[in-house]
């Protein structure tokens, strides 16, 4: 994996409020953004690497039904977290 245990924490305690909150949805879908940035930037390079093309399919689903999630819950933190990543929607 990419991301180093420093990297983790970091992301963790910006989104999610300290290094070991790593249940909170902000902190879930920073985490997923950031694996799915790095999986993308893969299959730039290899674009016949299937298994990763099916990883970047799910944790795309998985980032999205979270997003959905907090949108349905707390709106101003939606939109607090997609200008904070840069998310299109």
């Amino acid at each position: 994996m990419h991301l180093t245990a420093e990297r983790k924490k970091e992301i963790f305690t910006t989104y999610g409020g300290s290094a070991t909150n790593t249940g909170s949805t902000e902190a879930q879908i920073a985490m997923f953004t950031e694996r799915i940035n790095y999986i993308s930037a893969h299959l730039k390079e290899l674009r016949k690497d299937k298994s990763a093309e099916l990883s970047l399919v799910k944790l795309v689903g998985k980032r999205r039904s979270l997003l959905n999630y907090l949108m349905k819950n707390d709106v101003f933190k939606y939109r607090d977290l997609i200008k904070e990543l840069g998310l299109r929607k």
